[in-house]
């Protein structure tokens, strides 16, 4: 049987050797990972999240909601792991950060089938391989993988992390546990501002200084992670309707709603460590310290991790990969996540597990099993290897790219409802199928 080799062991990385190795196929794991990090690493484990630590919604009238569920039902290892360490978040699923990585860091190394070598790639190798070093790919690689492909060079976005602070550095006078329009239990901080001290705080943080970043335009942040900053310089009330909005949290003080709200969820399993919701930055670090303060709640802050600003790099998927995101002239040389344009931690371990299944089936000379797009799995992959797609951007799952329904059901959620239950019907016929 051919040894694969997979390159990087982020989420994707990680999830294809695991759907490799439970099929019976001998994987080499490489991960630059000690040997050489990058600013936004922080850990020697696989899996590391180095932006939030929640997954987002869990709910199947959510779409990545539905691909979770596919994925468990694909034994999905990373879904295991998060489910494992979960800590609650409301709807959404969230993890505690690091006994997570462990955990996937522990079930690779103790599989008999795979091998862990800690070394820098800096060329595609020959296939079967399978490159998933995502948005921290390296300058070596990144620049070898265009010449692979002959593209002169990649599509570039920049990625943000949010900053961490203690729970008990909270000033919960300010602040408030609730979960908006109480779903689920009260697993977030609310830190309210009134209007007063919101004009202050959005004063201060439009004209903070940043840190450099080379080659940073507001036109290349990828909407869905545009750091606090540059989201609040679009207008004064951006943040109010964005991660600041105060709908469906009332302030217990005064039983009506703030002017803005920050939200701070739970960052690791015993809750002592807390995220600022939506908070991407990358100001200087004096800056954070200083304009964050300025939130009442977070007034004697202690910020255990500042926000942090990196590049995150991905290809011309249409016109390089096919639907098993592999090489459209060599199939035994794939890629998988952030750098094929699926955005978001469970996007990239969906690309990890299709193009691992996709592998197998190649090298055991079974018939490729096909993912429709009536599941979340399938229009994902089908939507970076759409080659009619113009101006090729990162996307995140949606039900807008998963086949309509063919009959009409009123409401949105009974009608994402009924997408989803058709998509694992449909993902469990490919499974019956045998893959």
């Amino acid at each position: 049987m051919n040894n694969v080799t997979v390159i990087g062991a982020g989420l994707a990385g990680s999830e294809a050797a695991w759907q490799l190795a439970k099929r019976g196929i001998p994987v080499t794991l490489v991960e630059m990972k000690p040997e050489k990090m990058t600013p936004a690493h922080h850990s020697p484990d696989f899996a590391e999240l180095v932006c939030s630590n929640s997954l987002r919604g869990d709910r199947l009238e959510n779409a990545v909601g539905l691909l979770k569920e596919e994925l468990r039902h694909l034994d999905s290892l990373i879904m295991a792991c998060a489910d494992e360490t979960r800590v609650e978040a409301g709807g959404c699923l969230a993890v505690d950060r690091h006994g997570f990585s462990q955990l996937v860091t522990k079930r690779l190394k103790e599989h008999p089938l795979i091998t862990v070598e800690s070394r820098e790639v800096t060329k595609v190798p020959e296939g079967p391989v399978i490159v998933a070093t995502g948005p921290l790919t390296s300058d070596a690689l990144s620049d070898a993988i265009g010449t692979y492909f002959g593209e002169g060079e990649y599509l570039h976005f920049f990625d943000a992390a949010a900053p961490l602070v203690t729970f008990d550095s909270v000033d919960m006078k300010e602040a408030w546990f609730a979960s908006r329009y109480d779903r689920g239990s009260a697993d977030y901080i609310n830190c309210a501002m009134n209007k007063e001290q919101y004009d202050a705080f959005y004063q201060e943080l439009i004209a903070a200084q940043e840190a450099e970043v080379h080659g940073f335009e507001d036109q290349n942040v990828f909407e869905g992670c545009m750091p606090v900053e540059v989201m609040a310089r679009r207008g004064y009330d951006t943040l109010r309707y964005g991660p600041l909005k105060p709908v469906g949290l009332k302030d217990p003080k005064t039983g009506k709603e703030a002017f803005a709200v920050v939200q701070l969820r739970r960052d690791n399993a015993n809750g002592s460590v807390y995220n600022l919701v939506g908070f991407q930055t990358h100001l200087k670090f004096p800056e954070q310290k200083r304009v964050f303060s300025m939130i009442p709640a977070l007034k004697n802050a202690e910020f255990v991790r500042y926000g942090v600003m990196h590049r995150n790099t991905f290809m011309n998927s249409p016109k390089l990969l096919d639907r098993f995101y592999a090489d459209r002239r060599n199939p035994l040389v794939a890629f998988a996540g952030q750098m094929t344009g699926v955005e978001g931690y469970v996007e990239s371990t969906a690309s990890g597990c299709l193009a691992a299944i996709a592998m197998a089936a190649k090298l055991q000379g079974r018939e490729i099993p096909l993912f429709p797009k009536e599941t979340a799995i399938g229009a994902l992959a089908l939507y970076i290897s759409d080659e009619t797609v113009k101006d090729f951007q990162p996307m995140n799952v949606n039900f807008g790219i998963i086949s309509s329904l063919e009959r009409r059901v009123k409401g949105k959620a009974q009608k994402n409802l009924a997408i989803a239950q058709r998509a694992l019907e449909a993902l469990d016929h490919v499974i019956q199928q045998g893959i």
